[in-house]
C-alpha cells in the first residue's frame, strides 16, 4: 500500500475491473464450480467412504464458492481508488515507454 493519501478535493479514479480480489475471487469461483458439480454428479460410493462418509468435493467446492464470492464484495465494498495525477495520459507517452528509440548519429 501506499503512504500517500488521496486529499478529499483530489481528483481521484476506482480501478475497477483491473482490482486483483476480482481475478483471485474468479479463480477461487471456478475451482469452486467444479468441485461443486463434481460433488453432486460424480460422487461415487468408495470416494465418501475415503471421506468416511462425508462429501469433500461437495463441500469444498461450496466453501470456495463462499469465498470468491466475499473476495466480490470485498472488492466492490472497498475499491481502490488512484489519484488522477497518477494516471499516464491518454494522449501521451505511457508510463514507462521510451521516446527517444532512435539513438542521434
Amino acid at each position: 500500500m501506499s503512504t500517500d493519501t488521496i486529499t478529499p478535493g483530489e481528483p481521484k479514479k476506482k480501478v475497477g475491473g483491473f482490482d486483483i480480489r476480482f481475478v483471485i475471487g474468479g479463480l477461487i469461483g471456478t475451482y469452486g464450480v467444479i468441485l461443486t458439480l463434481l460433488g453432486l454428479f460424480n460422487a461415487s460410493d468408495e470416494e465418501l467412504a475415503r471421506g468416511d462418509g462425508f462429501n469433500v468435493n461437495l463441500w469444498s467446492g461450496l466453501g470456495m464458492l463462499v469465498v470468491s464470492a466475499l473476495f466480490a464484495a470485498w472488492a466492490v465494498w472497498r475499491p481502490l481508488v488512484v489519484p488522477v495525477k497518477d494516471l499516464p495520459d491518454e494522449e501521451g507517452p505511457t508510463a514507462g515507454s521510451r521516446t527517444d528509440t532512435v539513438a542521434p548519429q
